[in-house]
C-alpha cells in the first residue's frame, strides 16, 4: 500500500461532550447569578440585612469593596450611575468577569482550556489601582467616592 492510499485518521473526539464540560462555568454562572438575584431583591440600603464592614466599623475607613453590595443593587436595577458613584471598581469587577466568564464558555465549548495570562505587572497594576481608590475614598476631599 503506498502513501496515496492511506486513510487520514478521524481527528480523536474531546475527551467529555460538551454540555459535561460546561457544568462548571454554569455552575459558577448559577452561582453568581442567584448572588445578584439576592442583592436585587434585599436592598442594602436598608439596615439590617446585610453585615457592616469590619474595616468600617473598627476604624471608619473605607475599603475598596464598601459600597459593593450598594452597587450590585443599583447595578441589577439598571441604574448604572448609582452603581460606578456607590463603588466603581465593583463595576469594572462585574464587566470583567463577565468577559472572562464568556470566553471561558467559548474556550469550553470548543474544547480549549481558560488560560487567563495575567503577568505581575497587571496584578500590580490593579493592586495600585484599589490602593489608590482606597487613599483617595478616604480623604476629605475623596467624599465623593463613599459609598
Amino acid at each position: 500500500m503506498n502513501a496515496d492510499s492511506r486513510v487520514p485518521l478521524p481527528a480523536p473526539a474531546p475527551t467529555a461532550p460538551v454540555l459535561r464540560r460546561l457544568a462548571v462555568p454554569g455552575a459558577l454562572f448559577a452561582v453568581v447569578a442567584g448572588a445578584f438575584a439576592y442583592v436585587g431583591a434585599v436592598d442594602p440600603n436598608e439596615s439590617g440585612h446585610y453585615p457592616v464592614c469590619p474595616l468600617y466599623r473598627l476604624t471608619g475607613l473605607y475599603c475598596p469593596g464598601c459600597g459593593g453590595l450598594r452597587s450590585a443593587h443599583a447595578f441589577v436595577h439598571g441604574d448604572l450611575l448609582t452603581a460606578l458613584r456607590d463603588n466603581a471598581p465593583a463595576v469594572a469587577g462585574y464587566l470583567g468577569f463577565t468577559v472572562l466568564w464568556a470566553v471561558w464558555v467559548v474556550r469550553t465549548v470548543r474544547g480549549r482550556p481558560l488560560r487567563p495570562d495575567l503577568g505581575r505587572v497587571h496584578l500590580w497594576g490593579i493592586g495600585v489601582l484599589l490602593l489608590v481608590f482606597t487613599a483617595v475614598r478616604n480623604l476629605p476631599w475623596g467624599g465623593w467616592l463613599h459609598p
